[in-house]
This record gives structure tokens, sequence and C-alpha cells, in this order.
């Protein structure tokens, strides 16, 4: 599948995949500085760069790097990011610093990754009763440990 991809800024990067059987495309810095600071318990906004577009009937979600997240404690501040076909915006990271020191992210560096995945788009509809199940209404650890 072809996605394109525009270059807002000339010094975004392109996204990648790691390895040929990756789900996810890296998502690259783009900074205006060579570095940018995350103090503790801090959401900050950082851009691409790039704006994509995405087919109808796909969506694009933006994940934590694993590295990133363990190593640093830096993941996505609204844990997945959900870009939806018709939006041609700059694609923005609401990156969060779970932990208790300053995280420094360099120009260019790789801060989350994306994966194009299609959806159903649901036709909800009011009902007096549902189908029963096994579970039934059972909730948060209903099912087990």
């Amino acid at each position: 599948m072809q996605i394109r991809i525009k270059k807002l800024k000339e010094n975004a990067v392109v996204p990648t995949y790691g390895t040929e059987f990756s789900a996810g495309a890296d998502l690259y810095a783009c900074l205006e500085e060579d570095e940018l600071t995350i103090f503790p318990h801090r959401t900050v906004f950082i851009g691409t760069g790039l704006a994509i577009e995405i087919p109808a009937g796909y969506a694009g979600f933006t994940h934590a790097r694993s590295g990133l997240a363990s190593k640093k404690g830096l993941a996505p501040a609204n844990k997945v990011g959900v870009i939806d076909s018709d939006y041609r915006g700059e694609l923005i990271i609401a990156l969060h610093n779970h932990s208790e020191t300053p995280q420094i992210i360099k120009n260019h560096e790789r801060i989350a990754q994306l994966v194009i995945a299609p959806y159903v788009h649901a036709d909800f509809q009011i009902s007096d009763s549902l189908s029963d199940s096994e579970r039934g209404a059972g909730g948060f650890g209903s099912t087990g440990a």
C-alpha cells in the first residue's frame, strides 16, 4: 500500500520501518533546535514536519516506541493516537515524561511509531435488549487475574 506523505518542513524525516516485518513505522522529531528537554511529569508536543494522506477505510495509530518508553520513560500522553483518513495537518506527538528526571529528545530522534490499519465505521442503533453472552456484564477483573 502506498501512503502519500507531504514534507511540511524541509528537514522532516520520512517514516521508516526498522525491519521487513515491522508493523509500526518510526516517526521522527522535527525540531527547530538541536534538542528539546522534557521535564519530569510534563508533556510536550513534538512535530514531525509531515502531513499524511491515509486512504478511506484506514486510520493511522501512533504508539510508543518500546525502547524510549522502557529506558527513558517517554511515551505518547494519549497512549495511542488516532489519525483519521481525512486529517491533513502535521503529525504531532504529545510525548509525556513519566520518569523523575529530565529527558532529552534530539532533532530527528525516533519518538513514536505509526501503524496503518483498517477500521469498521459502525452504525450504532438503540436497542431495548442485547444478546446474552457467557461473560455478561462482568467487567474489570471478572475473567480472572
